[in-house]
């Protein structure tokens, strides 16, 4: 019922892949911009201004809006853990709205900052829960089992 370490790891790694390939994009855009300006004759720094203003907002929020627009959605799994058949629920085995997914989201780095422990936690806790999970009060668990799961007792 609960998604295992190793699972949660391997759709880590997907949504890794497809991070990246958006950030490889955002590049790409970021360097026509720069093109265009060049051939326009922006002065350097108020070019690189510009960029930093168009570009770090946008770094910033691809993976957010990745993550918590997938995971709040009636999908409720990212394209890793939906290779995988993995969902994520809250404590009532229902969808998480996108304010849960967003808490999830920056929770990671509290998961981060201590050395990753807090991702290591989805392996050793009953639950599997991640520290992220435990913060925003959601589980990843197998899509097959969600009809048959009742987190928390009444």
């Amino acid at each position: 019922m609960y998604a295992g370490f190793w699972k949660r790891f391997f759709g880590y790694f997907i949504d890794s892949i497809v991070i990246l390939l958006g950030e490889i994009i955002l590049i790409f855009f970021l360097a026509v911009i720069e093109m265009i300006f060049n051939k326009i004759g922006i002065e350097q720094t108020i070019k690189e201004n510009i960029l930093v203003i168009i570009g770090l907002p946008l770094y910033i929020s691809w993976p957010w809006l990745y993550y918590a627009v997938l995971e709040s959605s009636r999908i409720q799994a990212t394209l890793g853990k939906k290779v995988l058949q993995l969902i994520v629920v809250d404590i009532y085995n229902n969808r998480i709205s996108f304010a849960r997914a967003s808490a999830r989201y920056w929770s990671k780095v509290i998961s981060a900052a201590i050395l990753l422990i807090g991702f290591f936690m989805a392996g050793f806790t009953k639950e599997k829960r991640a520290l992220h999970d435990i913060i925003a009060g959601t589980y990843v668990i197998n899509k097959s089992h969600e009809e048959n799961v009742t987190l928390i007792e009444a």
